[in-house]
């Protein structure tokens, strides 16, 4: 086949992108940066024409992957991802899955696994990821079992659940994309999703039973920001008519309405309760002061119906129409402060800033005082919830040291049915064909902004600058193949290593190929790639295209054996304490049994 010297210029290009993304020298963002600017000088210094000189591709030919429409469609989805995640759409899920937890520790964890595994297959892996981490952290301890295990599970079963619909996965969005620009018939919603079956089903059993006796057992990590979250603040609740507290028992000493928060102190009708307490049940004008961590107080304070939120929302100052968000923050009492050696309710800490102190921390000792009576000493760490412009007031204020890191917001609970109802909406108008997918996405996105449930600042959290750069350095990549030729001229010399071969070993071969290669490459980068060389094999072989593109779509997926190859692999990295090389302990069977099982499916599927 004649070549020509685009074409090789084209292969180094792609050589250096593939090596770079692999070593991590450079980030990723700058190397899809110098990738794309390459292919710009390339075509603009030595134009590539046809025999009658009509140029076949120009230099702004490689810009054209920020507008595709797959690559839009993503960076919707992550949108509306973010808007689930922001409003809480998912927390009652999470906290039935919690609740079942205490009764059969181990088969709520199979469930939360098999849900983010349905999840995935209608969202994007990364914020599922996101809140299922620390409720199969919390779960594992109910079970006094390792949660290690159970990381890598979560971060691989998402990843065959995006295997089921187009949508499940930006890498199925990208290669029915590339795909249609090749001349084939676009895929449908469900195309893909018997062969995906077949595949989930047989990976997800390795994942739950057999993974875990490969894994070695490590005691889970913690998040660096987390590092102080065996301190305990003191929180002081007095109860007034209708709080949720009220009427509860105490049970062995325990309140068990406080889901494992520490009882340290009850002040009820003049007298003073120290643990155990004898079966008192609360009533109105009751002071409950509680020792929690921030973290079990910022769980608290994400559900819902959490009595601890019940009763701290009503006390915070907020203004009704702002639309802004609640924040949970710590502060640091500075040296020199005006506060020191004053009295919590001396300070006029709320009337001044917006913010209500909720807990108190200090270091020395734990205290068992009423909170507006402890005279605050340059050190201590305070607890406090505004709203979001409040608490990027505190930057400024003299007294207080803001700890920016701790600062979190809060579910807006309020929006989470505004939410369910635009994605519910979306998904079914991409998987009835009724609109075109980029339509349905991007009319979600839209929607989560339009309807309050984000606000634009949150919406772009949500845009992954990573994956919009590494994407159209991969379009580019793929077109300059396709125009120069260099596609066609891999495939034929793919071809004739398997002179002989039956289409099903081209096909078994190519699976494999692909899966080797997105495990040292990003899956976008390798599912845009590799489709034109699928559609260019099936051509040669005069067989349905399908087969080999949907190889590209699931083999593209087998991102198991690193930890740089998918991002939630890197997510779980840390909680789980794992090593590079456990990811190739544990995931190289499972790309060599996915490989196997649709090497063995596929053409009887296909009829290859």
């Amino acid at each position: 086949m004649e070549t020509n010297i685009h074409m090789w210029i084209g292969f180094a290009v792609i050589g250096f992108a593939m090596l770079a993304y692999g070593s991590e020298r450079l980030t990723m963002e700058l190397t899809s940066l110098l990738v794309i600017l390459t292919f710009m000088l390339l075509f603009t210094l030595a134009p590539l024409s046809d025999a009658d000189g009509a140029l076949l591709i120009s230099s702004s030919d490689m810009l054209a992957g920020f507008a595709n429409p797959a690559l839009i469609t993503i960076m919707a989805l992550l949108v509306m991802a973010q808007g689930l995640f922001q409003s809480g759409a998912l927390e009652r899920l999470i906290d039935q899955a919690s609740r079942r937890a205490a009764r059969s520790p181990e088969l709520a964890i199979f469930t939360v696994l098999i849900g983010a595994m349905i999840a995935s297959a209608f969202l994007n892996n990364t914020p599922v990821v996101l809140m299922v981490i620390p409720v199969l952290a919390a779960m594992a301890s109910r079970a006094s079992s390792n949660a290690s295990p159970f990381m890598m599970a979560l971060s691989f079963i998402t990843i065959l659940g995006g295997m089921l619909t187009l949508i499940g996965s930006s890498t199925n969005l990208l290669v029915a994309d590339t795909a249609a620009r090749l001349g084939m018939t676009e895929l449908g919603f469900f195309d893909q999703t018997l062969p995906g079956l077949v595949l989930m089903g047989v990976g997800s059993l390795y994942v739950l039973f057999i993974m875990p006796r490969i894994l070695k057992t490590r005691e889970a990590g913690q998040d660096d920001s987390d590092t102080d979250s065996g301190r305990q603040y003191i929180i002081e609740l007095r109860l007034r008519y209708g709080d949720s507290l009220i009427g509860s028992e105490t049970a062995a000493g325990f309140l068990p309405a406080l889901s494992g928060m520490t009882l340290q102190m009850i002040e009820s009708g003049g007298q003073t309760m120290l643990p155990p307490f004898d079966d008192h049940a609360l009533r109105a004008g009751d002071k409950l002061f509680i020792a929690a961590t921030r973290r079990e107080i910022a769980d608290a304070l994400t559900q819902k119906e959490h009595p601890l939120r019940d009763h701290l929302m009503q006390l915070v100052p907020t203004e009704s129409d702002s639309g802004e968000d609640l924040m949970l923050a710590e502060l640091v009492v500075a040296p020199g402060s005006r506060m020191a050696q004053r009295a919590i309710g001396q300070t006029g800490f709320t009337h001044t800033t917006d913010c209500l102190i909720i807990g108190l921390q200090r270091r020395s000792r734990m205290l068992r005082h009423e909170m507006s009576d402890i005279r605050l000493k340059a050190g201590d760490v305070l607890l406090v919830i505004g709203q979001q412009s409040a608490i990027e007031g505190l930057r400024h204020n003299r007294d207080t040291l803001l700890m920016e890191w701790s600062a979190r917001e809060l579910p807006r609970f309020e929006k989470a049915g505004r939410a369910r109802l635009i994605f519910g909406a979306t998904v079914l108008a991409a998987a009835s064909g009724f609109v075109p997918i980029v339509l349905a996405a991007l009319a979600g996105a839209v929607g989560m902004v339009a309807s309050g449930v984000l606000n634009v600042r949150q919406a772009s959290r949500g845009f992954d600058l990573r994956i919009f750069l590494v994407v159209a350095a991969a379009l580019a990549m793929a077109q300059s193949m396709e125009v120069t030729g260099g596609a066609a001229y891999v495939s034929s010399n793919f071809l004739s290593l398997f002179d002989n071969g039956s289409p099903a070993i081209v096909l078994s071969a190519f699976f494999l190929l692909c899966a080797v290669v997105t495990n040292l490459l990003s899956n976008n980068a390798t599912a845009v790639l590799f489709t034109p060389l699928a559609v260019n094999l099936a051509d040669a072989l005069n067989v349905d295209p399908m087969a080999f593109v949907l190889a590209v779509i699931f083999a593209a997926s087998c991102s198991f054996a690193t930890p740089i190859a998918y991002q939630t692999n890197l997510l779980v990295m840390t909680p789980g304490n794992f090593r590079f090389g456990d990811f190739m302990r544990a995931g190289i069977p499972l790309v060599i049994i996915l490989w196997l099982t649709y090497s063995a499916f596929a053409p009887w599927y296909f009829g290859l």
